[in-house]
């Protein structure tokens, strides 16, 4: 029963990413060439693309499949990396911030909004992740030509 108790207290507790716990930055260069430079600027700061996630390809492929007619990106696509630097130090700070990692980087060009290319990533709680949303601001900034 406590653990029930627990667990239902956890759910109620949990924060729930939405667009407005977001940074982004929108720009009118093409999808291909800001994914190109969200990729460099990770390679560029010394770190590792751990995966890309082809978001809208994925999305597009099933839309039949789940009953959707509604086609949401022209490309979408999440980087997902990690920093052991900047892990290691927010983990030192508290050993749960594990929970923000991998870091990612989401580059999105909407179906509605076509030549427009929206670049960005989750915000993160202040305190000591504040580091790892500069890190990614940082990426974001240089993937842009900022």
């Amino acid at each position: 029963m406590r653990a029930i108790v627990l667990a239902a207290a956890l759910g109620l507790a949990a924060q729930v990413a939405t667009a407005q716990e977001m940074v982004s930055y929108t720009t009118d260069q093409s999808f291909d060439d800001v994914a190109f430079g969200v990729e460099n600027a990770i390679l560029d700061a010394g770190l590792v693309v751990d995966h890309v996630s082809h978001v809208g390809e994925m999305l597009e492929r099933t839309r039949a499949d789940v009953g959707s007619d509604k086609v949401l990106f022209t490309k979408a696509d999440v980087y997902s990396f990690c920093s052991a630097k900047v892990s290691r130090s927010v983990m030192e700070a508290d050993p749960m911030n594990i929970v923000f990692c991998p870091y990612d980087v989401f580059v999105a060009e909407l179906a509605d909004k076509p030549g427009e290319v929206i670049v960005g990533y989750r915000q993160f709680p202040e305190g000591a992740m504040q580091e790892v949303q500069a890190m990614l601001d940082g990426i974001v900034k240089t993937a842009l030509g900022e």
